[in-house]
C-alpha cells in the first residue's frame, strides 16, 4: 500500500497542482517517493525562502495556489519570510513541511531540526494543521485548499510527523467541492452608485484576475480607476485608468472630489495610501467597500460593506448599473498627467528611473516584470502602467522582503510557460538570493535578470540623507557581475544607464535566462 507521503502527492495532483518547489531532506523523503512517477513537476530551489518565493510568483501569474515542500525546523523557518510576504499581498501558497515524530514533540530531546513547538511558531502568521494519521490526509488537503479559495487568500501550512509520513494509506476520496462565497445583497450599493454624479473606483490586489469585469464596471459608471501596485496592468492604456499611487496628491485630489468612491479588494495599506506618512488621505466614510474578508471590511469606515469575491460582486453589480457619462476619461487623463509630473517634483531622479521600467515594457511586450526592492521599482510603484494584466508585481510594498525577485521570477516563468519574465533587482537585493539564478538555469527559463547596480542600498542611503543621518551600512561591496554571470552559466551584458541602449539589449533574442547589469554612478 502507498504511504501517507505518497498519497499526499496524489492528493495535490488531484487538486490541479502541476508544480511544487522544494529542497528534499530526510524529513520529507516520503513526499519525494510520491513525486516519482507523479505528474507533479518538482523544481529544486537553493534556499527554502526561495521555495516559497517561487510558490508566490507561480500563484500570482497562474491564478492557482503555489506549493512548496520544506523540511522541519530550519527549512520551515527559512520559508517564513516568504510566507509573510504572501500573507501581506494575499497570495495563496501551501507550504508542506515535516515535523519530528509525534511522541517527541515538545520534549526537547535534541532531535535533528527540532523546534519546541513548530506549529505554534507558524500559527500567528497563517492557518496550520498537522496530519496525525493516514485517515486525515484527504480531510486536511480539503481544508487547505478551501481555506485558500474561500477567504482572504494567503499562506497555509501543513506539517506531517516523520512517523506518520511512511504509514500505509488507502486511496484518498475525491477532493471535496469548494463552495463559492455567497453573493451579498447589492441593491443598496447599486442605488448609491446610480445616484452619484461621479464615481471613482479604487482597485487593489483583490481584483487580480478580474480585468474584464473591472473594465466593464468602470465603463458603465464612467469611473476613473485608481490601481494600487497589486492591481497594475488590469486596465492598460484604458482612458479611465489611473495607474498611480494613492499616496500622490493628484490621486488624492481625484478621490476627494468624487461623489461616490467604490473600493474593491484593497486594504488601504500605508505603503500604497500613505507612503510619505503625511496623513493626507481623504476621509471616505461614505464609500462602498468590497472585500472577501469580513475582518478587513471592519477596519475602515464605509456606508456600505459588501463581503464577497471581487469578480462576482462586480459581475453582479453590472446589470444593476445605469450607464453614466460624467467626463470620467477627462478626469482620469488630468490625474495621470498631474501624477506623472509629481514624480519629478518629489525626486528629480525618479522620471529617469521610471523610464527604465517603461523601457522594459516597450522592448519586451507582454512580459511579466517581477520587481525587488530597488530604485526603478519604487518609482514605478508611484506611477506605471503595465501591458499585461497581473504582469507587474514586487515586494517593495507591504511586507517588503528584500531578495523576493529571483525566486518569484522562477515561479512566474513556470506559472506562464513560454512567457518572457524580467526580474528587476538591485545589486544589494541580488546578494540576498543569488542561488535562485541557478534554478533558472537548471529549468532553462526565459528570465532576464536585470540588475540595477549602484553599489549600494541606494534607497536606504537616500532615506538616511533625508533624515539628516550619517549614511552607515549602505555600501556593501557588490558582486562582480561578469564573473558571477559566468559562474551561473548566464549570458551577460553590462550597460550604462541609457534607455536606448537598454532597449536594444532587451530586444536581443535569447534562449533561457540571461543577466544584464545597468551600471549606476553613485
Amino acid at each position: 500500500m502507498k504511504t501517507v507521503g505518497m498519497r499526499l502527492v496524489e492528493g495535490l495532483a488531484a487538486r490541479g497542482v502541476e508544480v511544487v518547489f522544494g529542497i528534499p531532506g530526510v524529513h520529507t523523503v516520503e513526499l519525494y517517493r510520491g513525486l516519482a512517477g507523479s505528474p507533479v513537476r518538482h523544481v529544486t530551489a537553493r534556499h527554502e525562502q526561495g521555495c516559497a518565493f517561487m510558490a508566490d510568483g507561480y500563484a500570482r501569474v497562474s491564478g492557482r495556489p503555489g506549493v512548496a515542500f520544506v523540511i522541519t525546523g530550519p527549512g520551515l523557518l527559512n520559508a517564513l519570510t516568504a510566507m509573510a510576504q504572501a500573507k501581506a499581498d494575499s497570495v495563496p501558497i501551501l507550504v508542506i513541511s515535516g515535523v519530528n515524530r509525534r511522541a517527541s514533540l515538545g520534549k526537547g530531546l535534541g532531535l535533528l531540526h527540532e523546534l519546541p513547538d513548530q506549529a505554534a511558531m507558524v500559527h500567528p502568521l497563517c492557518p496550520t494543521r498537522q496530519i496525525g494519521s493516514a485517515a486525515e490526509v484527504g480531510e486536511v488537503l480539503d481544508w487547505a485548499f478551501a481555506t485558500m479559495a474561500t477567504g482572504r487568500p494567503g499562506p497555509v501550512h501543513i506539517e506531517v510527523p516523520t512517523d506518520v509520513m511512511p504509514l500505509p494509506c488507502p486511496a484518498l476520496p475525491s477532493p471535496a467541492a469548494i463552495r463559492a462565497p455567497e453573493l451579498p445583497d447589492l441593491s443598496v450599493a447599486a442605488a448609491k452608485l446610480n445616484a452619484a454624479r461621479d464615481v471613482v473606483i479604487l482597485a487593489g490586489g483583490g481584483v487580480r484576475g478580474q480585468a474584464v469585469a473591472l473594465r466593464k464596471l468602470a465603463e458603465a459608471l464612467d469611473a476613473p480607476v485608481v490601481q494600487t501596485v497589486n492591481a497594475r496592468g488590469l486596465m492598460y492604456g484604458h482612458a479611465l485608468a489611473v495607474p498611480a499611487s494613492p499616496s500622490l496628491a493628484a490621486v488624492r485630489d481625484l478621490v476627494a472630489s468624487a461623489r461616490q468612491v467604490l473600493a474593491i479588494g484593497t486594504e488601504f495599506g500605508p505603503t500604497d495610501y500613505d507612503m510619505y506618512v503625511n496623513g493626507g488621505w481623504p476621509v471616505l466614510e461614505g464609500m462602498i467597500r468590497v472585500d472577501i474578508c469580513d475582518a478587513q471590511l471592519a477596519r475602515q469606515a464605509a456606508s456600505v460593506r459588501l463581503q464577497g469575491d471581487a469578480g462576482a460582486v462586480m459581475a453582479g453589480l453590472l446589470p444593476l448599473i445605469a450607464r453614466k457619462q460624467t467626463l470620467g476619461a477627462d478626469r482620469a487623463a488630468a490625474t495621470r498627467a498631474a501624477a506623472r509630473a509629481e514624480l519629478g517634483e518629489l525626486d528629480g531622479a525618479m522620471p529617469a528611473r521610471l523610464a527604465i521600467v517603461e523601457c522594459i515594457r516597450d522592448a519586451m511586450p507582454n512580459a511579466v516584470i517581477v520587481g525587488d526592492s530597488t530604485q526603478p521599482v519604487y518609482a514605478a510603484n508611484l506611477y506605471y502602467d503595465h501591458d499585461r494584466a497581473g504582469g507587474y508585481f514586487n515586494a517593495a510594498t507591504g511586507f517588503g522582503a528584500l531578495g523576493f525577485g529571483p525566486g518569484a521570477a522562477v515561479g512566474a516563468a513556470l506559472g506562464a510557460l513560454g512567457t518572457e519574465v524580467v526580474c528587476l533587482i538591485g545589486d544589494g537585493g541580488l546578494q540576498f538570493s543569488p542561488g535562485e539564478l541557478r534554478t533558472a538555469v537548471d529549468e532553462n527559463l526565459p528570465i532576464t535578470f536585470l540588475v540595477w547596480n549602484n553599489a549600494a542600498f541606494g534607497e536606504i542611503a537616500d532615506a538616511m540623507r533625508g533624515a539628516n543621518t550619517e549614511v552607515i551600512g549602505c555600501t556593501p561591496s557588490p558582486l562582480r557581475m561578469e564573473p558571477f554571470a559566468e559562474a551561473c552559466d548566464l549570458p551577460f551584458m553590462s550597460l550604462p544607464v541609457d534607455v536606448e541602449t537598454l532597449h536594444w539589449a532587451l530586444s536581443q533574442p535569447h534562449e533561457g535566462p540571461r543577466l544584464i547589469e545597468i551600471r549606476v554612478a553613485r
